[in-house]
C-alpha cells in the first residue's frame, strides 16, 4: 500500500493503482454529494472529467513533475471510463448503481417531501426550476422528476397543457424549415439551385420588392411557398 503516501518517485503499477483508487474514491465522493451538485453531467462523466483536468494541469505548471505518471494515470482513467460506460449499457445493476432513478418531487399537484430530502434540493430550487419551465403553480403539476443529470422534468396536468390542433383534430401543413439563401451579405447558391432559382431572381426580387441589395442583407431564408423574409443590417 506504499502508493498511498508520499515518495520520491513511483513504479507504473503504483500510479495505475493510484488511478483506480481515486477513480472509484470519486464515484463514491460524487454520488454521496448529490444530483444537484453534478447538473448537468451524469455521475461518470463528472468524476473523469474533474480527475483528469487535475491530473493533465499538476505536470504542467510544475517543473519537478514528470509526464510519465501523469499520463500512465491518464490511460488508466480512459480504460476505466470505457469499462464503466460498457457496463452501463451491459449490465443493469451496474446502470442503476451509476444512473439513478429519477427523483419524484411532485405528484398530482403536491410537493413530495421524501424526494427533496433524497436529491438534496430545497423548495426554493424547486420553484426556480418549474419557473425555468414557465411552470408559476405546483398545483399545474401532474408529474415533476429530477433526472440523473440534475435536470428538472415537468409534466403538466392536461387540463393545463397547450391547446394544439391535434386537440380538436384540425387539420396542419407539413413541418417547413425555410432555406438560408442570404447570410451576411452573401448569395449562398447551393441553396438556390436547389429551389431552382438563381442569382438574377434573387437580385431583382430584392430590387422590386424590398428596394434593397445583396449586401444589405443580414439574413434571408425563403420558405416553400416562396416567401422571403429579410432582416437588413441597421
Amino acid at each position: 500500500m506504499n502508493f498511498f503516501h508520499s515518495q520520491e518517485s513511483l513504479t507504473t503499477i503504483e500510479w495505475i493503482l493510484r488511478a483506480i483508487v481515486a477513480y472509484f474514491f470519486l464515484l463514491v465522493v460524487a454520488k454521496a454529494m448529490g444530483q444537484r451538485s453534478i447538473a448537468q453531467l451524469r455521475l461518470i462523466d463528472f468524476a473523469i472529467a474533474l480527475i483528469i483536468g487535475n491530473i493533465i494541469a499538476h505536470p504542467l505548471s510544475d517543473e519537478h513533475l514528470g509526464l510519465k505518471g501523469s499520463l500512465t494515470t491518464t490511460v488508466v482513467l480512459v480504460a476505466l471510463y470505457v469499462g464503466s460506460v460498457y457496463s452501463i449499457l451491459r449490465f443493469p445493476r451496474v446502470r442503476k448503481l451509476i444512473n439513478p432513478a429519477p427523483i419524484t418531487l411532485v405528484k398530482d399537484g403536491e410537493i413530495i417531501v421524501n424526494g427533496l430530502n433524497k436529491a438534496r434540493i430545497s423548495i426554493d430550487i424547486l420553484l426556480e426550476e418549474l419557473r425555468e419551465e414557465k411552470v408559476e403553480d405546483v398545483k399545474k403539476v401532474a408529474l415533476a422528476l429530477w433526472e440523473a443529470d440534475g435536470k428538472l422534468s415537468v409534466f403538466l396536468d392536461p387540463k393545463y397543457q397547450p391547446i394544439t390542433p391535434s386537440t380538436y383534430n384540425l387539420a396542419t401543413e407539413p413541418f417547413d424549415l425555410p432555406k438560408t439563401i442570404i447570410k451576411e451579405g452573401k448569395i449562398k447558391l447551393h441553396e438556390l439551385h436547389q429551389l431552382n432559382k438563381d442569382e438574377g431572381w434573387l437580385i431583382n426580387t430584392l430590387r422590386s420588392q424590398y428596394q434593397t441589395e445583396v449586401g444589405n442583407v443580414l439574413l434571408a431564408t425563403i420558405d416553400r411557398k416562396n416567401k422571403l423574409n429579410l432582416f437588413l443590417y441597421q
